[in-house]
């Protein structure tokens, strides 16, 4: 391996208006090694990892890849030299079937003309030779997230990829699907690739990663070997100091809250998502859902909140649930396509549930000094990365998104509380924070269901635990079958 071998960037600079994304940023990312890249959200992560696949150009600096100058600011002239790129939010067709997917991301241009099996063939052959088994088929709208996320990779392997950037792909899997994925990491990295990671979760990054570099607020802090660092050195790189702990849970006398009995709700294709479900969630209680994705959690929790029918007693203290007289916050799985509309600004997104606010209209009509003054206070308090409530959520990181929905539904005190995954994506101290939200509704009198696939989460915030599998509810003694040993 030569000096020159691997990517390698110097002095980045980034600037948007006003804001700086990075400043002066250089990093080394070398062939059979996985590096991860750790910061808060707003540090600079998508924004240099942008520049590197050719999205973002940089407004000074260099890239570099063995020896040569990348093509900054061509996304396929990055794409064809082998530089890929995971997202986060998938760029996959879902109507096509795999093999149709395949073939769409190798054609060299818009009008190509697309032998699928011949253009599919390559991914097909990386998938065998990752021990994945597909139906090329079958059409990913059909898949899970853990599949279509194989078939992104298998997309970046289907090239000549030299180099391989993940975006948080933990962030929607379950803990098996991340053990595979980690597999297939290390594969990559003994194949000769340049591997690099983008997380937040540190005790993850500690038993894949070989190299870390952190950045905080647009600036390198530090690189390091895996083996020099610990977690909390690298939650100190991160965020400069440490979040208090959680708070413990003070004894309070629970009253009764949302009961279900015998419930049934429907998939979007009819079937039977959720089983003869019986529950109870008190207030003054969190109660954790956890399961791995796809055994009736979307359906189970848009029933709670009336997204969805439901068949069977669903009652809040005794009365049938009714979103119209109660309140009741949601913070949904999918921010971009059910937390927010993504064309709108930050204030308006905010608005979708603050407009009943009282303090915000008069009369018929709207406070905009006093709307300006909440939404202000909204993006500060939930440090959300913006110039001001004006920008548009699109413009935002999946983090400060996420952190735009969490403030809307913490920002009064409901009577039931449903939150899905509702830290995906966050950093540290966001991730402290919104728990430390969600554990003072609960303290205020809230009902509160918790569904996550990160059992630490569960186990860190929940009164109770139980599971959903297959549609059923079981109770916390099959954990172990359900996700492995507790930690």
């Amino acid at each position: 391996m030569t000096a020159k071998s691997g990517l390698h960037v110097e002095n980045i600079v980034k600037r948007f208006g006003s804001l700086t994304a990075l400043e002066n940023v250089s990093a080394s990312f070398r062939p059979g090694e996985i590096h991860a890249v750790l910061g808060e959200n707003g540090a600079g992560k998508s924004t240099l990892m942008g520049i590197l696949s050719g999205f973002v150009v940089p407004d000074s600096g260099t890239v570099m890849l063995n020896g040569n100058p990348v093509p900054v600011g061509r996304p396929f002239d990055c794409k064809r030299l082998g530089i890929e790129m995971i997202h986060q939010h998938f760029t996959l067709v879902s109507e096509f079937t795999i093999a149709e997917n395949f073939a769409l991301s190798r054609l060299p241009g818009l009008l190509s003309s697309s032998e699928v099996s011949a253009r599919a063939e390559p991914s097909l052959a990386a998938a065998t030779r990752l021990g994945w088994e597909l139906e090329p088929g079958r059409r990913v709208s059909s898949l899970s997230v853990g599949a279509q996320q194989r078939i992104e990779i298998l997309k970046a392997l289907g090239g000549d990829a030299q180099v391989i950037i993940f975006d948080e792909p933990t962030a929607v899997l379950s803990p098996d699907e991340v053990e595979d994925l980690f597999r297939v990491l290390r594969q990559l990295k003994s194949d000769g690739h340049v591997v690099i990671l983008i997380a937040h979760k540190l005790s993850e990054v500690l038993s894949i990663a070989d190299h870390v570099t952190v950045l905080r607020r647009g600036k390198w802090i530090a690189s390091a070997p895996i083996a020099d660092v610990d977690e909390r050195k690298l939650a100190e790189w991160m965020v400069g100091e440490l979040p208090p702990p959680l708070a413990e849970r003070k004894g309070t006398e629970l009253v009764p809250g949302l009961v279900g009995q015998d419930l049934t709700v429907l998939g979007d294709r009819g079937e039977a998502a959720i089983k003869n479900c019986s529950f109870e969630i008190k207030r003054g209680e969190i109660l954790g859902i956890g399961g791995v994705d796809g055994n009736g959690q979307l359906e189970l929790a848009e029933a709670l909140v009336a997204v969805r029918p439901v068949a069977g007693a669903l009652n809040f203290a005794g009365k049938q649930v009714n979103a119209e007289e109660m309140r009741i916050s949601y913070v949904p799985q999918d921010r971009q396509h059910d937390g927010l509309a993504m064309g709108m600004t930050i204030e308006e997104n905010l608005l979708i549930t603050g407009h009943r606010k009282p303090m915000l209209r008069k009369g018929p009509f709207l406070n905009f000094r006093a709307l300006n003054q909440w939404a202000n206070e909204l993006v500060k308090r939930f440090s959300v990365k913006a110039n001001s409530p004006a920008d548009r959520v699109a413009g935002l990181s999946g983090g400060n998104q996420q952190k735009v929905v969490v403030s809307r539904a913490l920002d009064e005190q409901p009577d039931l509380l449903v939150v899905v995954n509702p830290t995906r994506g966050l950093d540290i101290r966001a991730t402290e924070y919104v728990h430390s939200k969600i554990q003072e509704a609960r303290d205020a009198g809230a009902a509160v269901a918790l569904f996550s696939t990160d059992l630490d989460e569960i186990y860190a915030l929940a009164d109770r635990v139980m599971f959903l599998s297959r549609g059923e509810l079981i109770a916390d003694t099959g954990a172990e079958s359900l996700f492995g040993a507790k930690a």
